[in-house]
């Protein structure tokens, strides 16, 4: 029986298909997902979501430049005349294949592909299966907002979202904390059979949402959260604008929002931030602590320019601290993600019933310090992450019983006291650096240089003195060992 795996393999090899069109990586994840949705439609039995005359066999029997021409009319076609979750995966849709022939190719490898399999092991499974391989693809740079999938496993792990939650990602991606979290709960419910037939609804249209900057970007979200049965809202839009300030209050929050300084230096949209920063980090963690219920929990990932900003950063975490419990930090290794300068840290917290000193005290687990280089040569993967999850505890807002490993070990507890004498500074280290000792161990360059002339020198002694050995009266062997 062919694999997901396989399947994927096969889809990802068609890119180089595209190659003489010009056609980048992200492009061709597109292009598929144009061409997927209408082949699963058919594979479904759901083609009656898709107009008359517009499927795939109305595709497939074409060719040529009759097949791209008609291909073409119908990418616009969905995309203004559908209705729907189909309309909205296509708004705007537009072609980037130039030659017929290449259409051709790609329409005839994806006819013929083990689809009875794929339907057997998921077509969901199939389309994250893709996604991650795009993100894989440094050329591609989807890493770029692709989080490594033990590390969202691990944060939802952790978070424990329940049914009858209100789940979302401010900065959602292709879903994959969403769709996470919703096998989550699938999982603990029997594929929600679990549920009352309400509570199933719920959960398929109103659990989860997400909001999405990047118009091809939220088309592949879409299309992500239909194939795993999520009919919740993905916005197209910016939550540091004023739809941020109107999405709905959230129990849970996963997400890792992006990097860097709002474009042109400007400063966020909304008018309901108490401090207004440029810095997007800082902007998006103040719409998640403001976003979550009371008693809700979020776990983010951000810098760590954001544990020791001074001014506004200060002015963020101390607020922060007051409104949430931010009861553990997760100092995560450089090279997880596709910037591999990157330093990056979790942030778990707990949004309190008041507004004021809910932070007694803050865990810090370091798994950067002494850690190897990840990437293809060392895999980042759930084993890596495993001896935080046991430090962290089964209560999902970390108040199971922890132990400090003091400053031999990873784990940490820093109180509220301790955090405010370091100016609300929550970049704290206390392991020492073996590479930087090593490093420091090492002599001087001079010193090195004056050690290899001193064995060089001996060496070439050495040398001579057995080749004036060799060249005696023949009783060489007995004064040579070797």
């Amino acid at each position: 029986m062919t694999t997901t795996q396989d399947i994927v393999s096969k889809l990802w090899g068609l890119c180089h298909v595209l190659r003489d069109d010009g056609i980048t990586y992200h492009q061709y994840v597109t292009e598929l997902t144009y061409l997927l949705f209408l082949k699963m439609a058919q594979e479904t039995g759901r083609e009656d979501r898709l107009p008359e005359g517009y499927r795939w066999r109305n595709l497939v029997t074409l060719q040529g430049v009759e097949q791209l021409n008609f291909y073409r009319k119908m990418l616009v076609h969905l995309g203004t005349d559908a209705g729907g979750t189909v309309q909205d995966i296509y708004s705007n849709a537009q072609s980037s294949i130039r030659q017929p022939r290449n259409l051709t190719k790609l329409v005839q490898d994806i006819d013929v592909l083990d689809w009875y399999s794929a339907r057997q092991e998921g077509l969901g499974d199939l389309y994250e299966g893709l996604l991650e391989k795009n993100a894989a693809e440094k050329k591609s740079g989807a890493g770029q907002y692709f989080t490594p999938r033990p590390l969202i496993e691990c944060m939802v792990e952790l978070m424990k979202p329940q049914p009858g939650e209100v789940v979302s990602d401010p900065a959602a991606g292709t879903l994959g904390f969403l769709i996470c979290a919703d096998a989550h709960i699938k999982a603990k419910t029997d594929d929600l059979f679990d549920l009352s037939e309400a509570e199933q609804i719920f959960q398929r249209k109103q659990a989860f949402y997400g909001v999405e900057l990047v118009p091809d970007t939220r088309r592949l979200a879409m299309m992500n959260a239909m194939l795993h049965g999520i009919e919740g809202g993905i916005k197209l839009g910016d939550a540091l604008s004023p739809l941020g300030q109107d999405l709905p209050a959230s129990d849970v929050i996963l997400t890792n929002p992006p990097f860097g300084t709002k474009k042109g230096g400007g400063r966020p949209t909304r008018d309901d931030f108490t401090f207004p920063t440029s810095n997007k980090q800082l902007a998006f963690l103040q719409h998640i602590y403001r976003n979550l219920k009371p008693g809700g929990r979020a776990a983010v990932v951000l810098p760590d320019n954001v544990l020791f900003e001074d001014k506004t950063g200060q002015e963020i975490r101390t607020d922060l601290m007051n409104k949430c419990r931010l009861h553990t930090i997760l100092r995560l290794p450089t090279g997880i993600f596709y910037a591999q300068g990157v330093k990056t840290n979790v942030l778990f917290f707990e949004r309190g019933h008041s507004d004021q000193n809910n932070t007694t005290e803050t865990w810090i687990y370091d798994l950067r310090t002494n850690m190897p280089n990840f990437g293809k040569r060392t895999p980042f993967t759930a084993a890596t992450l495993k001896p935080f999850v046991n430090a962290y505890g089964t209560d999902p807002n970390g108040r199971a019983p922890r132990t400090d490993e003091g400053e031999e070990g990873r784990f940490r507890v820093f109180s509220r006291e301790d955090i405010a004498k370091r100016g609300d500074n929550l970049d704290i280290t206390w392991l020492r650096d073996e590479s930087v000792e090593r490093a420091e161990d090492l002599p001087e360059p001079d010193e090195i240089a004056a050690d290899i002339l001193l064995h060089l020198q001996t060496a070439t002694e050495e040398m001579q003195a057995l080749m004036e050995l060799l060249d005696g009266d023949g009783d060489a062997e007995a004064g040579v060992s070797l």
